[in-house]
């Protein structure tokens, strides 16, 4: 979908949430009324309704805050910064990670940053689709090349970039968080984001890590009916004033910068401890699917090199590199 320049200009007249008279858009937007009706209605198609009342106008069903790099620039501090050679922040993409991907490669080890208000086909884990809404969440992709030790440099980054973001929701106060192996974030069992890394390069040279994040902010109950697992968002978890989408993604990107940016000289061992911290599965009855195969057990957690530890019924403990963990929602432990 693309983004008419109007539509945009109509979204932050109305981003407050107050209402706006018709006549009073159209002086502004220099547009006629019909014209704006038009606009509203193709808005609302892609989830971002609004409430018309004759003698008061149009208002958005609720404020919407649009993202913005200076806002974003300020939970970065001048070192954090250095670290970013490009900045794309977009209305609709197909996806972040796919947009990134798609960039020309170059030799700079200094990354690249983008993010959108909306996705046509966000990437979720094992092809799924993310439900990416206008607006409502975020939708983050960092490009980072590692110069050293090729892509077996990258082994453990996921649980890594867990930990980054585990510390960016801490640092704004978010409760009850945890990490479910191997990359997605919860909160009292029910998926809140996820993580998904792609890597390309040489086996012994360079290579590049695309890291997507997406994190439910606020998630319109009528765009999570597509989603078949069980969900939450930061407005639920929280219970008040709504996180700032811009303060966010900033303290994301801070932290992710933090464990890029060497990561081929220090590895997962170095956020082992503090992953092992926020695990969701300790000691949790789960069940491993592994393509067709399902595997019964109770997880021990993750091993040194950050694969999955289950204890089999006949009391022996296996790890696994890969797979789809599924457990009994009712008895998971929540993290503060």
């Amino acid at each position: 979908m693309l983004f008419s320049e109007t539509q945009k200009k109509i979204l932050q007249q109305l981003a407050d949430g107050q209402f706006h008279s018709g006549t009073q858009l159209a002086s502004v937007l220099g547009l006629s009324r019909a014209a704006i009706s038009k606009h509203l209605k193709s808005l609302a198609d892609i989830g971002l309704r609004h409430v018309a009342i004759s003698g008061k106008g149009y208002r958005l069903e609720r404020p919407l805050e649009l993202l913005a790099q200076s806002q974003i620039e300020t939970m970065l501090s001048p070192d954090h910064q250095a670290l970013i050679s490009q900045w794309h922040i977009h209305d609709s993409l197909d996806s972040t990670n796919s947009y990134l991907l798609a960039q020309t490669s170059d030799a700079t080890p200094l990354g690249i940053v983008c993010l959108a208000e909306h996705q046509t086909a966000g990437k979720g884990r094992r092809g799924r689709q993310w439900v990416s809404p206008y607006g409502s969440n975020i939708y983050l992709s960092l490009r980072w090349r590692f110069l050293h030790g090729g892509i077996a440099s990258t082994h453990g980054l996921s649980l890594a970039v867990g930990v980054a973001v585990m510390r960016a929701l801490h640092q704004l106060q978010v409760p009850a968080v945890g990490l479910k192996w191997p990359n997605d974030i919860v909160s009292q069992g029910k998926k809140l984001g996820g993580i998904l890394i792609e890597v390309s390069g040489e086996a012994d040279g360079p290579c590049t890590a695309v890291i997507g994040i997406g994190l439910n902010v606020h998630l319109p109950a009528a765009d999570a009916e597509s989603i078949s697992q069980a969900w939450t968002d930061l407005g639920k978890i929280t219970g008040h004033s709504p996180i700032s989408r811009n303060a966010l993604a900033g303290s994301l990107l801070r932290h992710l910068l933090d464990i890029t940016n060497g990561y081929e000289n220090i590895g997962l061992k170095a956020y082992l401890d503090e992953w092992r911290r926020y695990d969701a599965l300790q000691g949790q009855a789960a069940i491993l699917y592994i393509g067709q195969q399902q595997l019964d057990g109770v997880v021990m957690g993750v091993d040194d090199l950050g694969l999955l530890l289950l204890k089999k019924p006949d009391g022996s403990v296996q790890a696994y590199a890969s797979g789809e963990i599924s457990f009994n929602q009712a008895n998971t432990c929540t993290y503060s």
